[in-house]
């Protein structure tokens, strides 16, 4: 079923990325997997690959997932949106919208234990726009059953060494984390999100593949 939503991924012209791109980037990884993690868009590299996280900031989330015993292999990785914007501007909202369905339907489909927010965009889209990273990164928030943790962009480590040494600690909390979700205990300091700030219209089933 991954494979039919991707293919319908890899189609799509919700919004205006699907003119510019070179490649649609669905996302890639184990399924299900225990954590998930949902970066902000593709940039240059993801664009002409057509594959997530496999410019500098990949070779660093590869290097972050090692630290903690994880193989790329081992989890899933995708992004709020699935086209790079231009110039690898930050996502609008009508884009993140237009795709908002295939992300929903990733996540039913990957059935995390946890999903990890990769930066601001994510963390906004995902678990609560009213966060702020810098003081709600590495914090587990439980929402609709599944364990978010909302984390700095690997990207914004490479270029500021203070946020390399926060998501190099944040990690090393994520796999204790993750050994504490699978023997089902409780975890330290979890907050639960928080509720909506209003009711939204419910949106147009966009997706039509077969299951």
């Amino acid at each position: 079923m991954i494979r039919e939503l991707h293919a319908q991924i890899r189609s799509c012209t919700l919004c205006r990325l699907h003119e510019g791109r070179t490649h649609a980037v669905p996302g890639e990884g184990k399924v299900p997997a225990d954590i998930m993690f949902i970066g902000e868009g593709p940039g240059y590299h993801e664009d002409q690959q057509g594959r997530p996280f496999v410019g500098p900031a990949g070779k660093f989330l590869d290097d972050l997932l090692a630290s903690i015993g994880l193989r790329r292999e081992q989890v899933f990785i995708t992004n709020i949106i699935k086209c790079r914007p231009p110039q690898n501007r930050d996502p609008q909202p009508d884009e993140i919208e237009a795709c908002h369905d295939y992300l929903d339907a990733q996540i039913a489909l990957v059935r995390p234990r946890i999903v990890c927010t990769l930066g601001r965009h994510a963390m906004a889209a995902v678990i609560d726009p009213r966060l702020s990273i810098s003081k709600s990164h590495g914090i587990a928030y439980r929402k609709s059953g599944i364990l978010n943790v909302p984390l700095v962009h690997p990207a914004a480590a490479l270029h500021k060494e203070s946020w390399r040494s926060t998501i190099e600690q944040d990690f090393r909390k994520l796999g204790q984390m993750l050994k504490r979700e699978i023997r089902g205990e409780p975890q330290p300091g979890e907050q639960h999100a928080p509720p909506p700030q209003k009711t939204e219209p419910k949106r147009p089933n966009q997706l039509s593949f077969d299951g």
